[in-house]
């Protein structure tokens, strides 16, 4: 059964959520300054704040403090940037790409070496357990508005392990709060995460694009094999993961 309190999980913690939209906000500023200019980017970001402030409240409640809540916390931010710049009259496709270097530039203000460290915990055998324990109580539908998946051990040479996710809390919550189309945009910084962390993915398939499941397979050290729709890829232009050029 769903913790009857979850609804209140987000509103309680509303102060720590806002600090860190704000400290979000510092490290991705400079890629509204290019387009935007100064002035504009200070208020598109209030606005976004207020967006993402009104939201809190309607976040679906996953279990609360574990790794997957930050995913929808950071579909929430998405959307809040999303509502703003339509309603100025931006294309979806522009507010994707912006999205795309906004994940880059988070990426970007670590470290290499954190980066490639916390890449290398994806592949730890403690990892490995909880990921494995999670997939198995997923299946127990506890919150509805959370991931469905399945571990998909590795073949010992093509991918190390994996994991299909036949339901998912972003595409759900993305659906409720009618901006589906988002959705696509948001998976393609699973190329970026690839890359920078050195997870060697594998994808060929999302639930956000229409599929039957996200098919996610991990090589450690591998190449980045993830596949984008031709739309995707003509909106971000080509761009090099690793340089963003």
């Amino acid at each position: 059964m769903a913790d009857p309190n979850g609804g209140d999980y987000y509103v309680s913690r509303k102060r720590k959520l806002l600090r860190d939209f704000d400290r979000m906000a510092g490290r991705v500023r400079n890629v509204f300054v290019s387009p935007y200019g100064e002035e504009q980017t200070d208020a598109l970001i209030g606005e976004t704040r207020r967006e993402y402030e009104a939201l809190i409240p309607q976040l679906p409640y996953i279990g609360g403090k574990q790794p997957y809540t930050q995913f929808i916390i950071g579909a929430a931010w998405s959307l809040a940037m999303y509502r703003v710049l339509r309603a100025q009259g931006e294309t979806l496709e522009a507010v994707g790409e912006l999205i795309y270097e906004m994940d880059r530039a988070v990426l970007k203000a670590y470290p290499r070496f954190l980066r490639r460290l916390f890449g290398s915990m994806t592949f730890s055998r403690r990892y490995i357990r909880r990921l494995r324990k999670r997939a198995a109580e997923s299946h127990e539908c506890r919150y509805p508005g959370d991931y469905v998946y399945t571990f998909v051990e590795g073949d010992g040479e093509t991918f190390d392990h994996g994991v299909d996710y036949l339901e998912g809390a972003t595409c759900k919550f993305l659906q409720q709060q009618g901006a589906s189309e988002l959705g696509p945009y948001l998976c393609v910084a699973d190329l970026l995460y690839s890359e920078m962390l050195d997870w060697g993915l594998i994808r060929t398939k999302t639930l956000a694009e229409g599929a039957e499941k996200c098919d996610f397979r991990f090589k450690k050290g591998g190449p980045t094999r993830v596949a984008v729709s031709a739309s995707l890829r003509m909106t971000l232009q080509d761009r090099d993961p690793a340089t963003g050029k």
